[in-house]
């Protein structure tokens, strides 16, 4: 068995433990949250046998505990698109504005690891490109279960952050800008037409942690489809065919994804909806000074606890507009 193949083997196999083990959670879930059920109807019965007012307050918090994760499951109803259920692939790109924008753009990498972390997703960095001074310049994290895409695709487009920068020895106020793309992983049994004549392979050392091994050997792996422009790169894995084939998954993704942006905006063109997405058209402004607030300009959900958000509580902005999309459709 050749190389490609092998690892081709490992990742099917990967594919069908995650679908098992999300099936598992699935009806774990429905069966833990049937006992809760059960657990609330034992107490209203043995409360208005006993006339028991005693027992109240544990009803009232146990029917507390089932609303929130029926809201959970309701949530995930919201999510029937064709590639909502998929891996996410997150890419970060700094704005102008040098260092300032640079640790913008690692702020940002460090809430989506915390929100993945507290949604049970699998993050995996695929390639970091270091900013001058500090913060990162660009930074693509995969991350992988069930609805990740459906759901991070809520986070899809410009930030903006405003602050008293860190770097400036006047201590003024900045305003930075980082943009956030969100693409589905492509199954391999969607059919997208890729000549690989038009793919350029470039291989190189990578950087960055690793050990001894990532720096001595021209491992990092990057692909440029020539038609379009499209460039990925990836430097996680120790192996050269292993960064070959995330390189080739990447690709499928930004080249599907291009495809879908070409045909959304020929039918808002044609229907005179198009608007284009531009540092202005930010989705969500984070500020920190002269007062704390988050606000998400597309849904107007907001919150003043900065530092949650920060942390990956990103879940009420993301139920925003998930459901203010289902109120459209």
């Amino acid at each position: 068995m050749s190389a490609p193949d092998f690892w081709a083997d490992v990742e099917e196999a990967q594919k069908i433990t995650q679908e098992a083990d999300r099936l598992k959670s699935e009806v774990e879930t429905w069966r833990s949250l049937q006992g809760k059920l059960d657990d609330v109807q034992t107490l209203w019965d043995l409360a208005v046998e006993e006339n028991d007012d005693s027992l109240e307050e544990e009803i009232k918090g146990g029917l507390a505990v089932i609303g929130g994760e029926v809201e959970r499951l309701e949530l995930d109803l919201l999510l029937g698109g064709d590639y909502d259920a998929s891996n996410a692939i997150l890419t970060i790109h700094a704005g102008a504005g040098g260092t300032e924008a640079q640790d913008w753009a690692e702020m940002l990498l460090r809430m989506y690891t915390r929100y993945s972390e507290r949604a049970r997703f699998k993050t995996e960095l695929l390639d970091l490109l270091d900013g001058d001074e500090a913060g990162v310049k660009s930074a693509t994290l995969f991350v992988s279960g069930h609805n990740a895409y459906g759901y991070l695709k809520a986070e899809k487009g410009v930030h903006r952050l405003v602050r008293i920068s860190p770097f400036d020895a006047n201590a003024r106020r900045h305003t930075s800008f980082a943009a956030l793309d969100v693409m589905p992983e492509i199954p391999d049994n969607v059919e997208l037409d890729i000549n690989p004549a038009d793919v350029k392979v470039d291989t190189y050392r990578a950087s960055g942690a690793g050990g001894q091994h990532i720096n001595k050997t021209d491992s990092a792996v990057r692909m440029t489809h020539v038609p379009t422009g499209t460039v990925v790169q990836c430097q996680s894995e120790r192996s050269q065919i292993q960064n070959r084939e995330r390189c080739r998954q990447l690709l499928r993704a930004k080249l599907f994804e291009l495809e879908r942006q070409k045909q959304a905006e020929l039918k808002n063109e044609i229907s005179g909806e198009y608007q284009a997405i531009e540092w202005g058209s930010q989705i969500r402004s984070y500020v920190f000074h002269p007062y704390s607030l988050v606000k998400d300009h597309r849904t107007g959900v907001e919150t003043g606890n900065v530092q949650a958000v920060m942390d990956g509580a990103i879940d009420g902005f993301i139920e925003g507009y998930l459901r203010g999309r289902k109120n459209e459709k």
